[in-house]
């Protein structure tokens, strides 16, 4: 039995730390978040809305610079001052920031939201079982492999569900009548920006697929769909 303890004080911590988590976050949204309250993202997002015979869809304002879309494990939908701030000066269009909201949404449609911070947590106990296993066999490089294993894992995970929100996007914007052509020119955009950042990759760009992979996959889609 005591063989086992690690993994069940693991498993403990991991459910610990989706709780704590899940409550940090949603108290660092309310108290730096606004509803968004701009008239042409509004008829944006009523067509949205429409498509999925919803009577309409919330999106807030997170105060922080960042440039970044996000969907909280409540379901709510945020994107940041940052990307505001590239609406307003007309460095993206309103059906650019539609499209995010559209990728948002697939998210909280497909469950990826909750389930992120559920394997936010999971990634942590298994990186705290490989560590103290490895431990025992690697000494000094244990921990490296470790995190580079749940670090690996996470990617990999994230970027899965990259495609599956781009997929969802891709359909609700085709049937809300704003089409794709702006979620693939915002990538665009975001990539330009991360050539002149040096190589840094954007907040919404970092754990997701390669742009031009992207556009592919949403290309592939809309041909399979007119045909």
């Amino acid at each position: 039995m005591l063989r086992f303890t690690p993994i069940l004080l693991a498993i403990i911590y991991a459910l610990v730390m989706y709780r704590f988590s899940a409550w940090r976050t949603a108290r660092e949204l309310d108290a730096k978040s606004t509803e968004l309250a701009n008239p042409d993202l509004k008829r944006l997002t009523d067509r949205l809305a429409a498509a999925l015979d919803l009577p309409r869809i919330r999106v807030h304002i997170y105060e922080v610079d960042p440039v970044n879309g996000l969907a909280a494990p409540d379901g709510r939908i945020f994107i940041t001052r940052g990307f505001y701030r590239k609406f307003t000066s007309g460095e993206v269009t309103g059906e650019e920031i539609a499209s995010v909201i559209a990728h948002e949404l697939g998210h909280v449609a497909l469950g990826h939201s909750r389930r992120r911070m559920i394997d936010f947590s999971g990634q942590n106990a298994i990186r705290t079982v490989l560590v103290m296993v490895l431990g025992r066999f690697l000494s000094g490089i244990g921990v490296w492999i470790a995190n580079m294993l749940t670090t690996m894992l996470a990617a990999r995970l994230s970027r899965s569900d990259e495609y599956e929100a781009d997929e969802y996007a891709s359909a609700l914007l085709t049937k809300a009548g704003i089409g794709t052509e702006p979620q693939k020119s915002l990538f665009k955009k975001l990539d330009a920006l991360t050539q002149s950042m040096g190589g840094t990759a954007p907040a919404w760009l970092l754990s997701h697929p390669k742009t031009q992979e992207r556009i592919a996959a949403i290309e592939k889609h809309e041909q399979r769909w007119n045909n």
